[in-house]
């Protein structure tokens, strides 16, 4: 048996900087931004009543001017108030109306938007469950922190800042253009010319323009989100050293690229929203003059001239956002890929086309032969020849200096690498038939890497099983010999616990995970390294109370810790691939045979 390459997490190879995923994805995909309104459409129900009050409000906005236009004119003529009484009306109704609309459209549009995003959301973290824990370090966790985030966001400001503007200013633009060629084709057929450069031309030109610059942004973002990280977990480190000054340069370094790429994308969009506004002005004055020589020649009403001229100018009003939201929809595509590239990243174990039931009823034990593992395909293996068995109800410590292979083993237990030969069994199944969710239900616990929530301890023990009672909280406190302490606290288990426990002493924090894993009362429980970072005395004690805790449970508890370990039923050395200290000659365990 060979043992290389310790833990599983560090298998994946991490990108550079300015990678757009993964090794091994590609960088570019297919229409990202459609894949990501697509995962937006189950929501449609309640994101169609926003665009109907977007269209709406924007429509009652160019029609009221039109109308009071109209109204103004006719009243210039000292018409019979009859003859303008429905125009009266009809103005309060879009002033009224237009009020309403515009209400309806935020009200509506963001709780149905945040609704599809709050959806959108846990899909992605549903994509990047099966990722964790071998898959995710091809990401660095600043940059996931910021896919899962702000790149997640970006979904809601790509229907309210670019669909519903979009649509909104497309119906202005028709109805406007419509109305127009009814009145005076000329006229109509100038307005459309205009606003399609307006809506379409400078739109494209600044998204053109903004694609490679809302690229840099994203990267750029994760980029500084990833150094920030890193400053804030490695403080004390980089104090030590004296290198916080050259980290905080860095990240100085990096705020300053953003600030750069945010004031070049902010002067297209102001080029362009100039030119938007010149387009208004020569489609007002192109449109006046028309609609001039028409009422000249005795083809136009005067009535009409004014509708006409103030028509053109209001229709461009819509288009208003859309230069903006061009440059967000540059960067909106780029967080779109990046989201495509979590999506497409595959998992490192895949699911079994039809899962194998596992019997949760009965005791379960688990059978290792001949196992290999390997963290790349072209690597060594990691582990080679592996055999072991954990009867029903037995509690085996497995020993072995670090990096000799057995947190992946812990990982191939659970389904987070897979296994390129041998077997694993549980419960008499084969490992790579069942469910990822059936494996780590019957086989869990305090992985080395746990992680201690800034929430309190009540919520960090309600993490295992969110319907445990206060009475299931202190059996499992008690048994992890943590209930004495908690009780003693000023706010006992409202107490906060600081990010990763930094309110508790490695012996307190070591207690609390092994709490949480004895309330989530898995069949097999496993307890890799939780005595890391403890001193001898005090990792020899978290041992001993370990092994008195889950006396008559399955249990393989992994250590390099020598001193502690007298309960244990059996004690398997992997390192030297001998067995020491066994209980149950007459059923050995083997290591590389």
């Amino acid at each position: 048996m060979t043992g290389r390459g310790g833990r599983a997490r560090g298998a994946v190879r991490r990108p550079g900087p300015t990678s757009a995923g993964p090794a091994g994805v590609p960088a570019r995909h297919s229409r990202p931004t459609l894949r990501l309104l697509r995962h937006l459409l189950p929501y449609w129900r309640r994101l169609l009543p926003a665009v109907l009050a977007s269209v709406g409000s924007e429509l009652a906005a160019a029609a009221l001017m039109a109308t009071a236009a109209w109204l103004i004119t006719r009243a210039a003529q000292q018409s019979p108030l009859a003859s303008v009484a429905l125009a009266i009306v009809a103005v309060r109704a879009l002033a009224l109306g237009r009020g309403a609309l515009r209400y309806a459209d935020r009200l509506l549009g963001h709780d149905g938007v945040l609704r599809a995003v709050a959806g959108f959301r846990i899909r992605v973290y549903e994509a990047l469950v099966p990722l964790a824990p071998a898959g995710t370090p091809a990401f660095r966790s600043g940059d996931l922190l910021t896919r899962l985030v702000d790149d997640v966001g970006a979904a809601q400001d790509l229907l309210l800042r670019v669909v519903f503007p979009g649509v909104a200013a497309c119906a202005v633009a028709v109805a406007a253009t419509g109305t127009a060629a009814a009145l005076l084709p000329q006229a109509g057929l100038l307005l459309g010319l205009l606003l399609a450069v307006a809506g379409l031309c400078v739109p494209a030109l600044v998204l053109a323009l903004s694609r490679r610059t809302g690229r840099a942004q994203t990267a750029a973002r994760g980029e500084l989100a990833a150094l920030a990280l890193d400053l804030t977990r490695g403080a004390a480190d980089l104090a030590a050293y004296g290198a916080r000054d050259r980290g905080a340069e860095r990240v100085r370094r990096g705020a300053a690229r953003i600030a750069a790429l945010e004031r070049r994308a902010a002067l297209t969009t102001s080029l362009a929203s100039a030119a938007v506004t010149l387009l208004q002005g020569g489609a007002t004055v192109g449109v006046a003059w028309l609609a001039l020589r028409a009422h000249a020649a005795g083809e136009l009403a005067a009535v009409h001239l004014t509708v006409l001229a103030v028509l053109a100018l209001v229709s461009f009003e819509a288009l208003g956002p859309l230069p903006a939201a061009a440059r967000r929809l540059a960067e909106v595509r780029a967080s779109a890929r990046r989201l495509a590239d979590l999506f497409d990243t595959p998992p490192p174990v895949a699911e079994p086309p039809s899962a194998a039931p596992l019997p949760f009823d009965e005791p379960l034990g688990v059978d290792i032969t001949d196992l290999r593992v390997r963290h790349r395909a072209d690597g060594p293996p990691a582990l080679d020849g592996v055999s072991l068995r954990l009867p029903p109800g037995h509690r085996v410590v497995l020993l072995g200096a670090s990096g000799s292979g057995k947190s992946t083993l812990i990982a191939a237990l659970m389904r987070f690498v897979p296994y390129e030969r041998g077997s694993i069994r549980v419960g008499g199944r084969e490992l790579r038939d069942l469910a990822g969710a059936d494996a780590r239900r019957a086989i869990t616990g305090m992985t080395q890497d746990a992680h201690v929530f800034h929430a309190t301890i009540r919520a960090n023990l309600l993490l295992a099983r969110p319907g445990a009672t206060d009475a299931d909280l202190r059996e499992a406190a008690r048994r992890a010999r943590l209930l004495e302490w908690i009780e003693s606290l000023p706010d006992r288990w409202d107490t906060l616990l600081g990010g990763d426990g930094a309110a508790m002493s490695g012996g307190q924090r070591s207690r609390l995970l092994l709490a949480r894993a004895l309330l989530a009362d898995p069949p097999v429980l496993v307890l890799d390294e939780p005595t890391e970072g403890l001193d001898p005395e005090t990792a020899a004690a978290v041992l001993a109370d370990i092994l008195d805790a889950t006396r008559g449970r399955t249990t393989l508890l992994v250590t390099h810790e020598r001193s502690g370990l007298a309960a244990a039923d059996r004690i398997v050395d992997l390192d030297a691939c001998t067995t020491t200290g066994s209980r149950f000659d007459s059923d050995p365990a083997m290591i590389g045979q």
